[in-house]
């Protein structure tokens, strides 16, 4: 093993889909993109739906879910060093998990949480992410959070459709909440961490995605020498 790689669940969630070259940059040469604005609204939400079901039973998540209860939220995890068969590059993946609940029959899930309309490519995308949080409570570094086994793995997707009003002159949403579970696959998360490894063992970055914005930004002040 020539070299050790961090990796994070959102990179090989929305960084690896927008652009592999702004992947390679960003991980392997800690060459990152300007930093946009979040608005504070959507981490407020997120706050919200935590609290709100922090304790809470399965059952007031989805009774689609085993019998247990909401155990942990937001802690740290860390996997222990991965080695994929014919590489030299090793790689760990290191992230804040949203929502752990406990089932009664001693196992786990990991959940997110997401204000959005459920659609049915969540499963793919934010699957390796899930993914990636279950093989860092399952195989851990040595001293870090560890839970197992994690037998499910999904979405908690709040789609916000009406509003309504309390005598007090509060203002309230109302909306939709959807269950997604999301296959628990490891091969198929290991053959994807496959080709992670594989574009971050070239000796150059790749190519940009043709609607790379970023990339494009670059390109145009190379060209022009601002």
């Amino acid at each position: 093993m020539t070299e050790v790689i961090k990796l994070t669940p959102s990179e090989l969630t929305f960084l690896w889909d927008e652009c592999p070259r702004c992947f390679y940059l960003k991980v392997k040469l800690k060459f990152n993109r300007p930093r946009m604005p979040f608005p504070s609204i959507f981490s407020r939400i997120d706050l919200l739906m935590k609290n709100f079901f922090e304790a809470q039973p399965t059952e007031k998540l989805s009774p689609e879910l085993p019998a247990g209860h909401v155990a942990y939220g937001e802690k740290w995890v860390q996997s222990d060093i991965i080695n994929l068969p014919g590489h030299e590059t090793g790689v760990f993946i290191r992230g804040k998990f949203d929502t752990v609940v406990a089932f009664d029959d001693g196992s786990y899930g990991v959940i997110d949480f997401k204000t959005s309309q459920p659609k049915p490519y969540h499963i793919r995308f934010y699957g390796r992410q899930l993914h990636a949080y279950a093989h860092c409570l399952e195989n851990p570094a040595p001293n870090k959070f560890s839970l197992s086994p994690i037998t499910k793995l999904g979405l908690l997707v709040v789609e916000p459709n009406d509003m309504i009003a309390t005598p007090e002159g509060k203002i309230g949403y109302l909306g939709d909440m959807t269950w997604t579970e999301v296959p628990r696959d490891d091969q198929k998360f290991m053959s994807f961490l496959d080709k992670v490894v594989t574009l971050l063992e070239l000796p150059d970055p790749p190519p940009a995605r043709e609607k790379c914005t970023w990339c494009q930004y670059r390109e145009k002040s190379r060209n022009t020498n601002f």
